[in-house]
């Protein structure tokens, strides 16, 4: 498709220009305000633009070359990082946007082919094994619209809520629900491993 978008530069509404490009700086984003008042921010081929107005809520996704520096950075200037499992990291810039990082894509030859990320789809495959999952996905649409796609991946916090989800939807509550995670129900959670310990009680009784 020769007509087909030649690239992109993410928007982001902010109320302090100056207070965002400082917590953006920390992912390596440089840059000066613009003629017309907005601040375009650059790291290496990406631009990334700033408008100050009344913040909408969105989420950035982003890879970086060191997740653990860009975490030491982030907290060292006062920014909580949540770990998600498979090796991604959350945060929220000073507007309450969402920040989900993670390390640099592989190469397009270990890459997934429509780009989600390995650990959702291992999640998947697992699932796709064991009985129990709903036939549709429970979590819908941004407007609460049923979402007719099938479940494929199970969601749960550390209040003990779970549901199921088409991919698509599972990936933008990862990003969006900070408190949620993967329940792969793969044989090693807490209550495989607490039987485990009951049926060595002399391996435990060491252990302890």
């Amino acid at each position: 498709m020769r007509s087909g978008v030649q690239a992109q530069m993410p928007v982001l509404y902010v109320g302090d220009a100056d207070a965002a490009g400082r917590f953006y700086a920390l992912f390596g984003y440089t840059g000066q305000p613009r003629r017309d008042g907005r601040f375009s921010l650059r790291c290496g081929e990406l631009t990334l633009l700033l408008v100050e107005g009344t913040p909408v809520p969105a989420a950035l996704y982003l890879h970086v070359d060191d997740v653990a520096a860009t975490t030491d950075r982030l907290v060292a200037a006062g920014h909580p990082v949540d770990h998600v499992p498979g090796g991604e990291c959350r945060t929220i810039d000073p507007d309450g946007n969402t920040i989900l990082f993670t390390r640099s894509p592989a190469p397009p030859s270990q890459a997934e082919p429509d780009g989600r990320p390995s650990h959702v789809r291992r999640a998947a495959a697992v699932a796709a094994r064991r009985d129990g999952a709903p036939a549709h996905c429970q979590i819908g649409g941004a407007r609460g619209e049923p979402c007719a796609d099938p479940a494929e991946v199970k969601l749960a916090d550390s209040w003990g809520d779970t549901v199921w989800g088409c991919l698509t939807h599972a990936d933008e509550t990862l990003v969006n629900a900070r408190g949620a995670f993967l329940a792969t129900e793969d044989g090693t959670g807490l209550a495989a491993y607490l039987t485990a310990r009951r049926t060595r009680p002399d391996e435990a009784a060491v252990a302890g």
